[in-house]
């Protein structure tokens, strides 16, 4: 069995994660995994856990977010289609 690096449970079902960076983490949940890996919105928090909004090498959860954090994003279009006036 393998144990979780977040919360320490010893579980059959574990997987691991390799980074980019060569770094190899060791979860028994996806919520772990979210817990120990996902970056948090520079704004308001939240873990980032989709696509997010990467501006100026800061990231948010959303376009709004980017725009509201010193006005950051105003060119990010956060809906597919969305009308630009």
């Amino acid at each position: 069995m393998a144990i979780c690096v977040t919360c320490g449970n010893d579980y059959w079902l574990a997987f691991e994660i390799k980074t980019v960076t060569g770094d190899v983490y060791t979860f028994d949940s996806f919520e772990c995994a979210m817990e120990k890996l996902a970056p948090r919105c520079e704004q308001c928090s939240v873990r980032i856990v989709g696509h997010g909004v990467e501006v100026a090498g800061m990231f948010f959860c959303c376009a709004h977010c980017a725009r509201v954090n010193g006005g950051l994003g105003d060119q990010i279009r956060d809906a597919v289609g969305a009308h630009p006036g």
